[in-house]
C-alpha cells in the first residue's frame, strides 16, 4: 500500500507534465531536446515552489489555534502552490503533491488535537465527495462524447479502445518488472536486497495499476478544439471503465492466485508504537511524582492504569503470561464493552433533559461529543 500510494502521487505529478508537454507539441514543432527540458524544470520548479509554499504555510498554521481557519487553509494550500507554479511555468502539480507532503509531515508539531479531530472529518468526506463528482462526470459526459462520434465507425472505435486498454495494462505489468530487474543490476546494496519483493508481489502491483479520476480530469482539460478530442475522451473513458472493472473485480483473484499473504506487519507496528506510548506516561509520571502541585494518590492511579497497559501489550506480544485462565486481552474486551454500555446510558440521559427541555440542543451536543470521543478511543 506504501509503494502504491507513493508511486500514485510520483506518476500523477510527471504523467500531468509530460501531458502539458505533448498538448503543447501537438500542431507545432516538437524537439526532444526541448521538451525534456521542459519536462525536467518544470518538474524541479514545482518541487521548488511546493517547498517553499509549504514551509511558509507550516508557519502560519503554527501560530494559529482556530480549526476553521487551519481547515480552511488546509483546503487552499494546494491552490497556494499550485498557482505560482503555473504562472512560473513549472508543474502546478507537482507543487501541490510537494505541499501536502511537507505539510502532513509536519502536521503532528502544528496542529492541535481540535484542528486534527475536525480536519480528518472535512477531508475524509471532501474527498469522498470530488471522487464521488469525478466519476459522475464521466457519466454526464459520454452520451455527449458518443453524440460527438456519429459519424465514426463505431467497430474502429471499439478496437481502438481495447487496444489502448490492452497496451495500458500491458505497460504497467511490463514496468513493475523491467524496472525491478533494471534496480537490481544496478544497486546491489544490502539494504536494497532486503526490499526486493517476488514476482507475485510485483504482478499484484501492476495488475492494481487502475485508471480514473487523474485521466479523466487530463481529457477533460483539452482544449475544445484540440484535434479528435471525441476519440480521446472516448478512448480515456473505455480505459478507465476496463480497468476499473476488469482489473477492479479480478484484484482479489489475482491475490489469491500470488498466495501472498498478510505478514502482520501492520499489527507489529501498531503494538510496538502502543507499547512505545505506554512507556513514556509511566516514565513522565516518575518525574511528576517529585513536582509540589501531584498527589500521591492521583499518581498511584495513573501510574496503575498504565502498567496494566503494559502488562496487556507485553501479553500481546508473547513477553508476559497470564496464568489466571482469563487473559488480559479477554478481560479487556469485556472491560471496554461496560464502558460502551455506560457511554450509552450517558447519552440517553443527557437526550432526555434535552427532550425535557432542561438543557439547550448546545449543550447536549457538547456533552455528546465529548462522550462520542471516549467511545472512539475504544478498540472494539
Amino acid at each position: 500500500m506504501n509503494i502504491l500510494e507513493g508511486e500514485s502521487l510520483i506518476n500523477d505529478g510527471t504523467a500531468l507534465v509530460l501531458y502539458r508537454v505533448a498538448v503543447g507539441a501537438v500542431g507545432g514543432s516538437f524537439s526532444l531536446v526541448e521538451a525534456g527540458l521542459q519536462f525536467v524544470l518544470g518538474a524541479l520548479g514545482g518541487i521548488a515552489i511546493g517547498l517553499a509554499v509549504g514551509w511558509l504555510v507550516a508557519e502560519i498554521r503554527k501560530r494559529l489555534d482556530d480549526p476553521p481557519v487551519e481547515v480552511t487553509i488546509s483546503l487552499l494550500s494546494g491552490y497556494a502552490g499550485y498557482v505560482p507554479a503555473e504562472r512560473a511555468g513549472a508543474s502546478g502539480v507537482l507543487a501541490a503533491v510537494t505541499i501536502g507532503i511537507y505539510v502532513g509531515w509536519r502536521s503532528p508539531e502544528i496542529s492541535t488535537v481540535r484542528m486534527r479531530l475536525t480536519g480528518s472529518s472535512v477531508w475524509e468526506i471532501l474527498i469522498f465527495l470530488l471522487n464521488a463528482l469525478l466519476f459522475v462526470l464521466i457519466g454526464l459526459q459520454l452520451p455527449r462524447i458518443v453524440e460527438g462520434l456519429s459519424g465514426e465507425p463505431l467497430g474502429a472505435l471499439l478496437v481502438t479502445a481495447v487496444v489502448v486498454s490492452l497496451v495500458v495494462i500491458g505497460c504497467r505489468l511490463a514496468w513493475v518488472h523491467v524496472g525491478a530487474w533494471a534496480i537490481r543490476a544496478l544497486d546491489r546494496r544490502e539494504s536494497q536486497r532486503a526490499r526486493r519483493a517476488g514476482w507475485r508481489q510485483r504482478t499484484i502491483l501492476g495488475w492494481a495499476g487502475m485508471r480514473g479520476s487523474v485521466s479523466l480530469a487530463a481529457a477533460l482539460a483539452l482544449p475544445a478544439d484540440f484535434p479528435a478530442r471525441d476519440e480521446l475522451l472516448f478512448v480515456t473513458f473505455a480505459v478507465i471503465f476496463s480497468t476499473l472493472v476488469l482489473q477492479g473485480l479480478t484484484l482479489p483473484r489475482v491475490i489469491r492466485w500470488a498466495d501472498v499473504r498478510d505478514d502482520g506487519a501492520d499489527g507489529r507496528e501498531e503494538l510496538a508504537a502502543r507499547r512505545r506510548a505506554t512507556a513514556a506516561p509511566l516514565d513522565r509520571l516518575e518525574e511528576l511524582a517529585g513536582e509540589e502541585w501531584t498527589r500521591d494518590d492521583t499518581i498511584q492511579r495513573m501510574r496503575g492504569l498504565y502498567e496494566y497497559r503494559a502488562r496487556r501489550l507485553g501479553a500481546r506480544a508473547g513477553e508476559d503470561a497470564d496464568d489466571d485462565g482469563d487473559g488480559y486481552e479477554h478481560r479487556f474486551r469485556k472491560y471496554q464493552r461496560i464502558v460502551r454500555e455506560v457511554l450509552d446510558a450517558q447519552r440517553g440521559a443527557v437526550v432526555a433533559l434535552r427532550n425535557e427541555g432542561t438543557i439547550s440542543n448546545e449543550v447536549m451536543h457538547r456533552i455528546e461529543r465529548e462522550l462520542d470521543l471516549e467511545d472512539e478511543r475504544l478498540e472494539i
